[in-house]
Protein backbone atom coordinates (compact mmCIF):
# COMPACT_ATOMS: atom_id res chain seq x y z
CA UNK A 1 0.00 0.00 0.00
CA UNK A 2 1.48 3.55 -0.72
CA UNK A 3 1.26 5.88 1.82
CA UNK A 4 0.71 9.51 1.29
CA UNK A 5 2.53 12.41 3.41
CA UNK A 6 0.11 15.62 3.77
CA UNK A 7 2.47 18.53 3.07
CA UNK A 8 1.84 21.70 5.51
CA UNK A 9 -0.58 23.32 3.58
CA UNK A 10 -2.82 19.93 2.93
CA UNK A 11 -2.58 19.16 6.75
CA UNK A 12 -3.40 22.94 6.94
CA UNK A 13 -6.47 23.06 4.92
CA UNK A 14 -7.52 19.21 6.53
CA UNK A 15 -7.63 20.91 10.02
CA UNK A 16 -9.69 23.69 9.10
CA UNK A 17 -11.91 21.45 7.45
CA UNK A 18 -12.61 19.50 10.49
CA UNK A 19 -13.29 22.35 12.83
CA UNK A 20 -15.24 24.30 10.44
CA UNK A 21 -17.28 20.94 10.40
CA UNK A 22 -16.86 20.09 14.31
CA UNK A 23 -18.18 24.08 15.37
CA UNK A 24 -21.14 23.40 12.88
CA UNK A 25 -22.60 20.31 14.50
CA UNK A 26 -21.67 21.84 17.72
CA UNK A 27 -23.83 24.92 17.09
CA UNK A 28 -27.18 25.64 18.71
CA UNK A 29 -30.03 26.98 17.16
CA UNK A 30 -31.53 30.63 18.42
CA UNK A 31 -34.70 30.36 20.88
CA UNK A 32 -37.25 31.67 18.30
CA UNK A 33 -40.45 33.21 19.39
CA UNK A 34 -43.03 35.96 19.25
CA UNK A 35 -41.95 39.51 19.37
CA UNK A 36 -43.27 41.47 22.08
CA UNK A 37 -43.34 45.47 22.47
CA UNK A 38 -39.93 45.68 24.36
CA UNK A 39 -38.07 43.80 21.27
CA UNK A 40 -38.85 47.12 19.80
CA UNK A 41 -35.75 48.75 19.64
CA UNK A 42 -33.54 45.62 19.24
CA UNK A 43 -35.29 44.63 16.33
CA UNK A 44 -34.69 48.60 14.61
CA UNK A 45 -31.04 47.65 15.66
CA UNK A 46 -30.79 44.78 13.57
CA UNK A 47 -32.71 46.48 11.00
CA UNK A 48 -30.52 49.41 10.32
CA UNK A 49 -27.40 47.35 10.93
CA UNK A 50 -27.75 44.33 8.66
CA UNK A 51 -29.55 47.42 5.79
CA UNK A 52 -26.07 48.55 5.79
CA UNK A 53 -24.15 46.01 5.74
CA UNK A 54 -26.45 43.66 2.82
CA UNK A 55 -27.11 46.35 0.86
CA UNK A 56 -24.15 48.53 0.38
CA UNK A 57 -23.11 48.68 -2.58
CA UNK A 58 -26.91 48.23 -3.91
CA UNK A 59 -28.73 50.95 -2.93
CA UNK A 60 -27.86 54.60 -2.60
CA UNK A 61 -25.19 55.19 0.22
CA UNK A 62 -26.77 58.25 1.61
CA UNK A 63 -29.82 56.29 2.33
CA UNK A 64 -28.00 53.87 3.85
CA UNK A 65 -26.75 56.58 6.23
CA UNK A 66 -29.42 58.25 7.06
CA UNK A 67 -31.26 55.18 8.97
CA UNK A 68 -31.73 55.62 12.60
CA UNK A 69 -32.77 53.46 15.03
CA UNK A 70 -34.59 55.64 17.09
CA UNK A 71 -37.04 56.44 14.23
CA UNK A 72 -36.94 52.69 13.59
CA UNK A 73 -37.67 51.70 17.13
CA UNK A 74 -40.83 53.98 16.96
CA UNK A 75 -42.33 52.53 14.20
CA UNK A 76 -41.52 49.39 14.81
CA UNK A 77 -43.11 50.02 18.50
CA UNK A 78 -46.29 50.57 16.68
CA UNK A 79 -46.43 48.09 13.87
CA UNK A 80 -46.00 45.26 17.03
CA UNK A 81 -48.56 46.64 19.14
CA UNK A 82 -50.66 46.76 15.99
CA UNK A 83 -49.87 42.94 15.36
CA UNK A 84 -50.23 42.04 19.21
CA UNK A 85 -53.71 43.52 18.83
CA UNK A 86 -54.70 41.76 15.53
CA UNK A 87 -54.76 45.69 14.16
CA UNK A 88 -53.47 45.90 10.21
CA UNK A 89 -49.73 46.75 10.58
CA UNK A 90 -48.64 47.66 6.68
CA UNK A 91 -52.10 48.15 5.02
CA UNK A 92 -55.82 49.64 6.08
CA UNK A 93 -56.96 47.49 4.36
CA UNK A 94 -54.51 44.04 4.79
CA UNK A 95 -54.67 41.66 7.22
CA UNK A 96 -52.38 41.94 10.25
CA UNK A 97 -48.83 40.49 9.72
CA UNK A 98 -46.86 38.90 12.62
CA UNK A 99 -43.16 38.64 14.11
CA UNK A 100 -41.20 36.32 15.11
CA UNK A 101 -37.45 37.07 16.85
CA UNK A 102 -34.43 34.92 16.79
CA UNK A 103 -32.39 35.30 20.30
CA UNK A 104 -28.74 34.20 21.27
CA UNK A 105 -27.35 34.75 24.54
CA UNK A 106 -30.71 36.46 25.14
CA UNK A 107 -29.80 39.29 22.31
CA UNK A 108 -31.99 39.66 19.67
CA UNK A 109 -29.99 38.60 16.50
CA UNK A 110 -32.89 38.48 13.60
CA UNK A 111 -35.96 38.73 12.94
CA UNK A 112 -38.95 38.00 10.21
CA UNK A 113 -42.26 39.16 9.67
CA UNK A 114 -45.20 37.39 7.55
CA UNK A 115 -48.88 36.73 7.34
CA UNK A 116 -51.59 36.63 4.45
CA UNK A 117 -49.88 37.99 1.26
CA UNK A 118 -50.45 41.78 0.68
CA UNK A 119 -50.40 42.23 -3.21
CA UNK A 120 -53.78 42.46 -4.84
CA UNK A 121 -55.06 38.76 -5.22
CA UNK A 122 -52.35 36.78 -2.93
CA UNK A 123 -54.24 37.25 0.55
CA UNK A 124 -55.02 33.30 -0.17
CA UNK A 125 -51.47 32.75 0.23
CA UNK A 126 -49.03 33.44 2.85
CA UNK A 127 -46.10 36.12 3.03
CA UNK A 128 -42.67 36.21 4.03
CA UNK A 129 -42.67 40.18 4.35
CA UNK A 130 -39.29 40.33 6.17
CA UNK A 131 -36.25 38.34 6.94
CA UNK A 132 -32.96 40.09 9.06
CA UNK A 133 -30.54 38.68 10.59
CA UNK A 134 -27.34 41.05 12.42
CA UNK A 135 -24.49 40.99 10.32
CA UNK A 136 -22.88 39.73 13.24
CA UNK A 137 -24.25 36.30 12.76
CA UNK A 138 -24.47 35.67 9.08
CA UNK A 139 -23.78 32.19 8.65
CA UNK A 140 -24.50 31.34 12.28
CA UNK A 141 -28.33 29.06 11.33
CA UNK A 142 -30.21 32.57 12.25
CA UNK A 143 -31.62 33.13 9.11
CA UNK A 144 -32.17 29.22 8.79
CA UNK A 145 -34.42 28.82 12.46
CA UNK A 146 -36.61 32.06 11.53
CA UNK A 147 -37.65 30.74 7.59
CA UNK A 148 -38.26 27.29 8.44
CA UNK A 149 -40.64 28.46 12.04
CA UNK A 150 -41.91 30.89 9.63
CA UNK A 151 -42.86 28.01 7.01
CA UNK A 152 -44.30 26.22 9.37
CA UNK A 153 -46.47 28.70 10.95
CA UNK A 154 -47.65 29.68 7.34
CA UNK A 155 -48.35 26.21 6.63
CA UNK A 156 -50.22 25.70 10.23
CA UNK A 157 -51.96 28.48 9.30
CA UNK A 158 -53.95 26.71 6.32
CA UNK A 159 -51.34 28.36 3.51
CA UNK A 160 -49.67 25.54 1.51
CA UNK A 161 -47.74 28.02 -0.94
CA UNK A 162 -45.77 30.91 -0.14
CA UNK A 163 -43.76 34.00 -1.66
CA UNK A 164 -41.62 36.64 -0.94
CA UNK A 165 -39.94 39.57 -2.73
CA UNK A 166 -36.31 40.32 -2.60
CA UNK A 167 -33.81 42.80 -4.08
CA UNK A 168 -32.59 41.58 -7.18
CA UNK A 169 -29.31 42.15 -7.17
CA UNK A 170 -29.03 40.85 -3.28
CA UNK A 171 -26.93 37.58 -4.48
CA UNK A 172 -26.68 36.90 -0.79
CA UNK A 173 -29.93 36.73 0.06
CA UNK A 174 -31.64 35.14 -3.42
CA UNK A 175 -28.91 32.51 -2.83
CA UNK A 176 -29.65 31.96 1.05
CA UNK A 177 -33.34 31.36 -0.17
CA UNK A 178 -32.85 29.25 -3.22
CA UNK A 179 -31.28 27.42 -0.46
CA UNK A 180 -34.13 26.91 1.54
CA UNK A 181 -36.50 25.80 -1.58
CA UNK A 182 -37.69 29.34 -2.58
CA UNK A 183 -37.17 29.71 -6.42
CA UNK A 184 -38.01 32.80 -8.44
CA UNK A 185 -41.36 32.55 -10.65
CA UNK A 186 -40.40 35.40 -13.08
CA UNK A 187 -42.53 38.44 -11.78
CA UNK A 188 -40.65 41.79 -10.87
CA UNK A 189 -41.66 45.06 -9.73
CA UNK A 190 -40.12 48.53 -8.69
CA UNK A 191 -40.51 49.28 -5.21
CA UNK A 192 -39.52 51.91 -2.97
CA UNK A 193 -38.23 51.02 0.74
CA UNK A 194 -36.72 52.60 3.37
CA UNK A 195 -36.46 56.08 1.30
CA UNK A 196 -34.71 54.18 -1.76
CA UNK A 197 -37.06 54.76 -5.05
CA UNK A 198 -36.74 52.31 -8.15
CA UNK A 199 -35.57 49.01 -6.27
CA UNK A 200 -36.14 46.08 -8.40
CA UNK A 201 -37.94 42.82 -6.45
CA UNK A 202 -38.13 39.98 -7.95
CA UNK A 203 -40.67 37.58 -6.66
CA UNK A 204 -39.73 33.96 -5.32
CA UNK A 205 -42.23 31.34 -4.06
CA UNK A 206 -42.41 28.12 -1.91
CA UNK A 207 -44.90 25.24 -1.61
CA UNK A 208 -45.01 24.55 1.76
CA UNK A 209 -46.85 21.38 1.37
CA UNK A 210 -43.72 19.63 0.35
CA UNK A 211 -41.00 20.90 2.76
CA UNK A 212 -37.71 20.00 3.23
CA UNK A 213 -35.47 19.41 6.52
CA UNK A 214 -32.77 21.67 5.48
CA UNK A 215 -29.36 21.09 7.77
Amino acid sequence: MRRVALGGSALFAFSNVRAALCYRFLMVDPEVRWANLDDARAVAMVHVDSWRAAYSGLIDQRVLDALDVDQRALGWSRWIASSISGQPTDDPLSEPHRMLVAESDSQIVGWATFGPGRDQGRSHVGELAGLYVHPDQWSARIGHALITRVERELLSGGRAEAYLWVLRSNDRAIHFYERHGWAADGVEKIVEAGGAANLPDTRHVRRLGSMLTLS
